[in-house]
C-alpha cells in the first residue's frame, strides 16, 4: 500500500483508502526517525482530511520525542517559508490540484531543502515497512505557532510596496489556500482585489482548484472583461502556481510570465543564472541569454530545480507548470511572490499586461497533452526510433525524449504517477503547430 502513496516528490492518495490517518501517524514516526530531528514544523491546506491528517502525523511526531511546531492552516509556499525562516524540517498536507478525495504530504528539510525518493522518502517508506524506528526515551509537545505576520512581510520584501499603483485585479482562489493568503499580502497594498471563490472549502464546490485546465478559468475571464481589470489571476489549492489571464481576459502561457520575471529580474541584478525546465517555450533560455543571464536546462521536478538552485547560487528558476521559484525564498516556490512582482512591473512600466508580453510571444506553443499509453518506457522507445530516422538537429533523453528540429520541438514524458505520456511541442507557426500536434499524436497512439 505504501508504494502506492509514495510518490517521487511526495506522498499522494485517495484520504481513508490509501492515506489514512494511521499511515500518516507512521510517517510522522518515520520522519523524526529518518531526520533524528528535535523538533518538525507542520502545515496544512483546507481539505476536510488536512486537520485529522496533520494530527495523527503530530502524535506520531511526539511519540517519536520531537516537537510538533503547528503553524495552522497556510498555502504551500508559506510552510517553505516557516521551514527557512525558523530552519527546522517542515511538512505541508496537501494535494494541490488534486480533486477534493485525495490528499498527501510534502516534505523538506531545515531551510526548505526538498526531501524526494532519492532523498529520503524512500528511506522513510522502508522504516515503517520494517517497523524501525529509533528509540526514545520521552515524548514531545506541540507547539502553537502564528507565522503569517512574518510570511507577509517576507513576500512583500520581493517588491516596493511604494511602486505598486492602484491596480484593479480579478483573483481566483478556487476555495483554495488563496482565499486566506492574498487578503493579508494584498491588504497592504494600494489595490482592489475582485475575489472569486475565496471562502477555503476542500469539496471545491465551483470548480476544481486546478488553473492550468483551462475551462477552470472561464469564470475569471469573464469578470476580467465585465469589470475591466488590469488583469486576473487564478491559484491552485496550495496556492504554490499561479496562471494569469491579461486585461482582454486572454489566458497566458506561463513561459511568457516566466520571460516577463527573467527580463524584470535580470534589469535589476545583473549578470545571473537562471534555470528552466526543459518543457518552457524557446523563449525562455532566449530571454535569459538576451538580457545577459546565464541559462541552465534541468528536468521537471521541484526537487531537481531546488537542488540545482543550491548547487550553482541559481537566483530564479521556473518551470512550464507555473512553478516559480527564487533563490531569496529559501530556493523555493510561491505563486504569491511570482504575482507581487508581475503587479510591480505593471505599475512600473505603465503598460497593460499584452502590451508587456508582445515581445516574447514569438512561437506557438500547445498545451500540454496527455496520451494513456500500456508501456511507457517501450513507447518512448518507439518514438525515439521513429524521429531519429528524419534526421532532427539533436535528440534529448534528460526527461522523457525530446527531438528539435529547425522549425519545431517536442517532448514526450512519463507521467510519475499514472500511465500517461505527456507530450509538449512548439513551433515557429501556428500552422506548423497544429500539424506537428498531429503527427506526433499518431505516432504516440500508433
Amino acid at each position: 500500500m505504501l508504494s502506492k502513496i509514495f510518490k517521487a516528490y511526495d506522498v499522494r492518495g485517495v484520504y481513508g483508502k490509501d492515506l489514512t490517518d494511521d499511515v500518516a501517524y507512521k510517517i510522522g514516526r518515520a520522519f523524526v526517525s529518518f531526520l533524528k530531528c528535535k523538533e518538525v514544523v507542520v502545515g496544512y491546506d483546507m481539505r476536510v482530511s488536512s486537520p485529522k491528517l496533520s494530527k495523527a502525523f503530530m502524535k506520531g511526531v511526539n511519540e517519536q520525542g520531537a516537537n510538533a511546531i503547528d503553524i495552522g492552516m497556510v498555502s504551500t509556499d508559506g510552510l517553505y517559508f516557516a521551514s527557512g525562516f525558523l530552519n527546522k524540517p517542515g511538512v505541508m498536507f496537501t494535494a494541490s490540484h488534486n480533486p477534493k478525495q485525495y490528499n498527501g504530504l510534502k516534505f523538506c528539510k531545515a531551510m526548505a531543502v526538498p526531501i524526494n525518493e532519492n532523498t529520503g522518502l524512500q528511506k522513510i517508506k522502508t522504516i515503517i515497512e520494517k517497523n524501525n524506528y529509533k528509540k526514545n526515551k520521552k515524548k514531545g509537545i506541540i507547539i502553537k505557532k502564528n507565522i503569517l505576520d512574518d510570511y507577509v512581510k517576507h513576500v512583500l520584501s520581493f517588491v516596493h510596496k511604494a511602486k505598486i499603483k492602484n491596480l484593479e485585479i480579478a483573483v481566483d482562489a478556487g476555495n483554495g489556500m488563496a482565499g486566506k493568503v492574498i487578503p493579508l499580502v494584498y491588504g497592504k497594498l494600494p489595490m482592489k482585489v475582485i475575489p472569486l471563490y475565496f471562502k477555503l472549502d476542500g469539496t471545491f464546490p465551483n470548480h476544481p482548484a486546478d488553473p492550468s485546465k483551462y475551462e477552470n478559468l472561464i469564470k475569471l475571464q469573464a469578470v476580467v472583461k465585465e469589470k475591466k481589470c488590469d488583469f486576473g489571476m487564478a491559484f491552485d489549492g496550495d496556492a504554490d502556481r499561479v496562471f494569469f489571464v491579461d486585461e482582454h481576459g486572454k489566458i497566458i502561457n506561463s513561459s511568457f510570465i516566466a520571460a516577463l520575471l527573467i527580463k524584470n529580474i535580470l534589469k535589476k541584478h545583473g549578470k545571473q543564472k537562471i534555470i528552466y525546465n526543459l518543457v518552457n517555450s524557446k523563449i525562455v533560455p532566449e530571454t535569459i541569454k538576451k538580457f545577459g543571464g546565464v541559462a541552465k536546462i534541468e528536468r521537471v521536478g521541484h526537487s531537481f530545480i531546488k537542488d540545482t538552485m543550491k548547487r550553482i547560487n541559481a537566483i530564479f528558476a521556473c518551470e512550464h507548470s507555473a512553478h516559480f521559484y527564487f533563490r531569496d525564498n529559501f530556493n523555493a516556490d510561491s505563486g504569491i511572490i511570482a504575482s507581487l512582482i508581475v503587479c510591480e512591473i505593471i505599475s512600473k512600466e505603465g503598460k497593460v499586461l499584452s502590451e508587456l508580453l508582445k515581445e516574447f510571444e514569438v512561437y506557438f506553443k500547445i498545451e500540454e497533452t496527455n496520451f494513456e499509453v500500456k508501456d511507457k518506457v517501450k513507447k518512448m522507445q518507439q518514438i525515439k526510433a521513429h524521429y531519429k530516422k528524419l534526421n532532427p538537429k539533436r535528440i534529448m533523453e534528460m526527461d522523457g525524449v525530446s527531438v528539435e528540429f529547425d522549425d519545431y520541438w517536442f517532448n514526450v514524458r512519463p507521467s510519475n504517477t499514472e500511465p500517461l505520456l505527456r507530450l509538449n511541442l512548439e513551433a515557429d507557426s501556428k500552422e506548423l503547430m497544429e500539424e506537428k500536434k498531429e503527427e506526433v499524436s499518431k505516432v504516440i497512439m500508433g
